[in-house]
């Protein structure tokens, strides 16, 4: 079985946005970038099923420019098998996304899909959802944790109530959640290795699957910040002081 995980290049979660002065964007010149957590996540999570024997293959995929294959060269040197870069200069969308992976899901004959929930810079969670429509198979979202059986997964996912178990037959889409699974660290040898390592890169134009832009972006503005806390005395103070601002 193949497994086909989607990765992301984000700005480092560790790193302070700072929005462009025209407002067009966030700065991203000289700054850190990485692989989205939730992605890091999704990948050691087919790195364990195939260390477990339930894999043959584990294949990263990421969209973007060639900036992108840094991420994916990272993704090898965590313990990936190959790589795919779908080529394009173009801020995708999640439909396109989804459609881009399921051209490589029935190239490639996937057997499981896992992605990271969301991504960290547009918190969109819709490419996993789009993806198993597209591919009319089942899917599980939020996962928690992950057990492979005889042609099927049981996923344990977070939901508003608590915890929700429910098994799914492969092939199918995960998208996992941050409990799943800690994230091995990168050794030097290994990054050495992944330069090695096949990376395809298919050009987003070759397959005919459109980019649409149904969402624009008209600008973007930093959060209001924060009013100063107040000190108070005692419960009555407080009090005082909500009534004031007129909050009680």
């Amino acid at each position: 079985m193949k497994i086909l995980v989607g990765i992301k290049r984000v700005i480092d979660y560790n790193v302070r946005i700072r929005v462009k002065s025209d407002g067009s964007g966030v700065e991203t010149d000289g700054v850190k970038m990485s692989i989205n957590p939730f992605d890091e996540i999704a990948l050691e999570e087919a790195l364990r099923i195939r260390e477990a024997g339930k894999a043959d293959e584990v294949i990263v995929i990421s969209a973007g420019g060639d900036e992108c294959q840094q991420q994916i060269r990272t993704g090898l040197a965590m313990g990936a098998d190959r790589g795919i870069q779908i080529k394009t200069e173009q801020d995708l969308q999640p439909l396109s996304i989804a459609r881009a992976l399921l051209y490589v899901i029935e190239k490639e004959d996937i057997g499981l899909v896992i992605l990271g929930k969301q991504a960290i810079d547009n918190d969109n969670s819709q490419t996993g959802q789009m993806l198993a429509a597209l591919w009319d198979r089942p899917q599980a979202t939020f996962a928690s944790k992950l057990e492979l059986g005889d042609g099927t997964a049981r996923v344990t996912r977070e939901v508003d109530a608590g915890l929700e178990t429910i098994d799914v037959e492969l092939p199918a889409v995960i998208t996992v959640d941050l409990r799943l699974n800690e994230p091995r660290f990168v050794k030097l040898p290994d990054i050495m290795k992944a330069k090695r390592k096949p990376l395809d890169v298919i050009n987003l134009s070759d397959l005919s699957i459109g980019s649409e832009h149904d969402l624009v972006t008209v600008g973007t503005v930093p959060p209001f910040a924060r009013a100063r806390g107040v000190m108070v005395e005692d419960a009555t103070q407080l009090v005082a002081e909500l009534r004031q601002r007129g909050l009680v």
